[in-house]
């Protein structure tokens, strides 16, 4: 069943997520110069499939609903990944396909938006029967044209993983026998099929770029009673999933403390700090975060959210912050490591409190610009940094020992070994990763403070988003 009509969709509900982002969208539109039929064009998705397939599971047949959303298709191929969970919905879909859109605009990735869905819980099969599930969802994307390196390009998302990614990548090559490209057909596989080293981490270091680059504009910081930089500043995060987790790492390690985590299965909170990787580990043993050693259990999981801290980073899903919650919030900055976490009813409250939001839209785009990295590998087929990181080692080699020689001193063997070191793949991914979290979060700023009628930073980064895919169809000729 294919589906274009969205007219279904209750904007003004707080908690449906599509009229979520049709209402950003709608408030950042009017920001822009563009005419109402072009921006219908933007704004609506393009195709919404929805399909039922059978899957033979302990000798019954049960019967999976699922979706594939391609919101634009201003550039190709689209981008976005599929999730597997008993909460997914044709709205949810299209929300995320239609954040993936703007979110690729916002960091000058060229794909358009997209997003898939299967309605299961994974924890409810085992390996051989999702494998089934994923090589028949596979198979109706591939029926309707709805999967390919130049057409469409899913990733993992909440409920998958790299194991689901190397499932739909084979049975893709199957159908396409001889197609040399056919490993770019799906992102965030196993580095052994053409996955790309950085991937896992992406998100969650893209969290840090961003938080970190938001903490250098010291006219920011000071409306927000904050110093700059991200040492010592105490960050509380929601969710300990991979970008949760990878989060609290990076932030670990710049200096900061995390003082509160959040989990489904409760909340846990210490002044001085959450040694991230024990936490890890106790949680490996025991099941669960609760009773670590150091730390105060929360009455309830969500209280977490509540602690007084500068920085609050949900990563874990949507509508978390919301109209019943969101006067008690006292961190300093929302950073949205997940998507949707903050509803347009609570993000009134948060920025009335003088609260910056770091909106989704940019923030957790790490993971699609890395996936846009290993596309680009897998058309080029060859690992990035293999042509020429031993040229450059010993290039580095030969200065380093022409300035010993002039100097007639040694340098110590750490020093030299960091400036003689030729970049390998992650280091490369890793440098990619942080020019365009970088230079994105300037120029969303830069939209804000140009415009004093814009008053917080997911407007500014919808208004980028717009502008950008806007120029894009005037340049394909479709506008005159």
């Amino acid at each position: 069943m294919q589906s274009s009509n969205n007219n279904n969709v209750k904007s003004k509900r707080e908690h449906s997520f599509y009229g979520d982002v049709l209402d950003y969208f709608s408030r950042a539109a009017q920001f822009t110069k563009y005419p109402p039929g072009l921006l219908d064009q933007i704004k609506d998705c393009n195709s919404v499939y929805e399909m039922k397939f059978p899957v033979r599971i302990k000798n019954k047949i049960k019967v999976i609903t699922a979706y594939r959303v391609e919101h634009s298709q201003h550039k190709l191929p689209v981008k976005g990944g599929i999730r597997y969970s008993l909460s997914v919905n044709q709205d949810e879909v299209m929300a995320l396909a239609a954040l993936m859109t703007y979110k690729c605009a916002v960091v000058n990735v060229p794909f358009g938006g997209a997003k898939g869905g299967v309605c299961i819980d994974p924890r409810a099969y085992d390996e051989v029967e999702l494998e089934h599930i994923t090589r028949r969802y596979t198979s109706e994307l591939i029926k309707k044209n709805f999967i390919g390196p130049g057409i469409d390009v899913p990733a993992p998302d909440y409920g998958t993983s790299g194991r689901e990614m190397a499932w739909i990548a084979d049975t893709y090559a199957a159908f396409n026998s001889g197609s040399i490209d056919s490993q770019g057909c799906v992102t965030g596989k196993p580095i052994s099929q053409g996955g790309i080293r950085g991937r896992t981490a992406a998100t969650g270091r893209g969290v840090f770029f961003g938080v970190r680059e938001a903490l250098n504009n010291k006219d920011d910081l000071k409306k927000l009673g904050l110093t700059p930089g991200v040492e010592e500043k105490k960050v509380v995060i929601q969710g300990l999933g991979n970008v949760g987790y990878h989060t609290a790492k990076f932030f670990s390690e710049a200096g900061a403390k995390i003082i509160g985590i959040a989990e489904y299965e409760g909340s846990i909170f210490d002044p001085k700090g959450i040694d991230i990787n024990k936490l890890i580990q106790y949680r490996k043993e025991k099941g669960s975060i609760l009773d670590f050693p150091g730390s105060k259990n929360l009455k309830d999981r969500s209280d977490a959210l509540e602690l007084e801290c500068d920085i609050l980073i949900p990563a874990a899903l949507e509508n978390q912050i919301n109209s019943e919650n969101a006067d008690k919030i006292k961190a300093k900055i929302v950073a949205e490591a997940a998507n949707g976490p903050v509803t347009p009813l609570a993000e009134k409250v948060l920025l009335k409190n003088n609260i910056l939001i770091i909106p989704d839209l940019y923030l957790n785009a790490g993971g699609v610009t890395v996936s846009y990295f290993e596309w680009l590998k897998n058309l080029s087929h060859v690992r990035f940094g293999r042509m020429g990181k031993r040229y450059d080692e010993l290039i580095y080699h030969t200065l380093v020992n022409s300035i010993e020689s002039a100097i007639g001193k040694k340098l110590d063997q750490s020093s030299k070994e960091i400036i003689t070191h030729g970049a390998d793949e992650e280091d490369l991914v890793n440098s990619g990763l942080e020019e365009t979290m970088v230079t994105a979060y300037n120029e969303i700023r830069e939209t804000w403070k140009s415009n004093k009628k814009i008053q917080d930073l997911r407007t500014a980064a919808f208004v980028t988003a717009i502008n950008k895919i806007g120029e894009s169809y005037y340049a394909l000729g479709i506008f005159p």
